[in-house]
């Protein structure tokens, strides 16, 4: 790893590069795991050893808060956490409340909904809603009626389930059964920088940006999704936002704030309003983010949830990458995750010399 990746590994406490290296005070003497609770030093006290044997033989003693010298210990909650899980399971038509999880595991609710939504990622009872609305998926395809599918997936009537589903399916029951039957869905596809690029969108707004080689194929993936839906192309009316879109990938346009209409967990949500907040220009790693949710420990649901974003480039996902800087997988290529990097580096550096440039204009 460059020092840049292990200096930001430090100041996030990324504890997945816990055993990777250590890092070393020269004003104290000690040197720590990147996740080491104790306050930060100034980077300039501050060198890195790949084993703690060189840090000692360097001189430096180990922390006695997080004790380097010493394995890597697992996750102390992990199974506290997946008992939690099958308790919540094993109860689906009244899933239990944060009360009652708190007097079957000895713990405050509060101190059991922090300790499940670090590991997890979403509260418990947001886990149970995402779970059951997965059975509730599943039996849609098997049981013969709505109504079956509904009770045995673990709804205790068809309007809690209605209720319930409309932001996890994007849809009714009856209509996610039916494929989108309800649903109607503009598109359009088009030619740009990077190949072809799909737009799509209900009457809310958008729910699929798309990058691929071939109309065929992106016309075949947005059917795939909802076989059933109401699909039709409108070229004219999708045609402002394509406009947008097209005017940024010629790096005309830095920032999209377009309307979107798509369906996420609220961990997902969360994670794609912070990759938005990431400026024109700059990239930040799945740590960050993690970090940046209040969640510093999910780097790993936070590259599952970029994986699964939907609108390409609206919802940027292609700036995040590797802790140490280096590009990691992208929905839509590698390649094109680097030329829209690529992109916009320039023209922020563009925007950086005009500034300069009028700053060094004599006043009038």
């Amino acid at each position: 790893m460059q020092e840049a990746a292990m200096w930001q590994a430090v100041m996030t406490r990324n504890d997945r590069y816990d055993g990777e290296f250590v890092f070393a005070v020269r004003t104290t003497g000690i040197y720590c795991r990147p996740s080491c609770p104790a306050r930060r030093p100034r980077r300039e006290n501050v060198c890195f050893f790949s084993q703690p044997a060189q840090a000692e033989t360097a001189g430096y003693r180990p922390c006695q808060r997080c004790h380097p010298d010493q394995a890597a210990l697992p996750e102390p909650n992990l199974a506290l956490v997946q008992a939690v899980c099958r308790a919540i399971d094993e109860h689906a038509e009244r899933p239990p409340t944060l009360k009652d999880l708190g007097q079957q595991f000895g713990l405050s609710p509060y101190h059991l909904q922090r300790t499940f939504k670090r590991i997890v990622g979403v509260t418990p009872k947001q886990y149970a809603i995402a779970q059951r609305a997965e059975r509730l998926k599943r039996h849609l395809k098997e049981k013969p009626t709505v109504t079956e599918a509904i009770y045995e997936a673990g709804y205790p009537s068809s309007s809690s389930a209605y209720g319930e589903t409309s932001g996890q399916l994007g849809m009714t029951p009856v209509a996610y059964r039916r494929g989108g039957s309800e649903t109607a869905i503009t598109y359009t596809i088009v030619p740009c920088p990077l190949g072809h690029l799909l737009v799509a969108a209900t009457q809310h707004g958008l729910c699929a940006v798309r990058l691929g080689n071939s109309e065929q194929e992106l016309a075949a993936t947005l059917v795939g999704e909802f076989p059933a839906a109401q699909m039709q192309q409108d070229e004219d009316g999708l045609a402002p936002w394509v406009a947008s879109i097209q005017d940024y990938l010629h790096g005309a346009q830095p920032h999209l704030d377009l309307p979107l209409d798509v369906r996420a967990t609220a961990f997902q949500r969360r994670v794609w309003q912070a990759l938005q907040a990431i400026p024109y220009g700059s990239t930040r790693s799945y740590s960050q983010v993690a970090a940046a949710i209040g969640q510093p420990t999910a780097a790993r649901a936070v590259a599952r949830a970029c994986a699964t974003n939907p609108v390409a480039m609206v919802v940027p996902c292609h700036r995040v990458v590797r802790e140490d800087g280096s590009l990691s997988g992208y929905r839509w290529g590698l390649e094109r995750k680097e030329a829209l990097l690529a992109l916009e580096a320039q023209q922020a550096n563009l925007a950086i010399a005009a500034d300069r440039r009028d700053a060094e204009k004599p006043l009038a």
